[in-house]
């Protein structure tokens, strides 16, 4: 009998973000990376690598999660434009970035990968990150 597979946070992203908390569906991560506001949803179901492979109800408590993050952090942040992305060439586990953009940014108006090193968040800014997204985690947190 085969051990049954358990979900396990890939080592990429563990090392690249910051845990925010977590939902009955996803783990909340902020990406370590303080030019950009940009928060990841991963769905904490073992061997997902599409959208398409969660179930049906999973899909729209994913989507339902995504949309309330995503105005959440516009008004928190006040950016001109909301970048969400599932793209998983690095990362093959199934993570969806939710990145805040302004016009006159480091990539604007291309994307954000690859254009520089990340800055890394001062625990001053990270507590100020906690504090905005704060009221959005707690109702995450207890469902959507």
């Amino acid at each position: 009998m085969s051990e049954p597979v358990v979900f396990r946070l890939h080592e990429r992203l563990e090392a690249d973000t910051i845990g925010l908390g977590s939902t009955s569906l996803c783990e909340i991560r902020l990406m370590n990376d303080s030019t950009w506001p940009w928060v990841l949803l991963v769905p904490a179901v073992a061997g997902i690598r599409e959208i398409y492979q969660l179930s049906a109800d999973q899909q729209h408590q994913l989507v339902r999660e995504s949309s309330a993050l995503s105005e959440t952090m516009m008004d928190a942040f006040g950016g001109d434009k909301m970048n969400v992305a599932a793209l998983g060439n690095m990362v093959t586990q199934l993570h969806l970035h939710h990145i805040v953009r302004f016009e006159g940014d480091p990539a604007w108006p291309g994307p954000i990968w690859g254009k520089q090193a990340p800055v890394p968040y001062s625990e001053k800014e990270l507590e100020q990150v906690r504090q905005r997204l704060a009221p959005l985690l707690a109702e995450l947190q207890a469902g959507v």
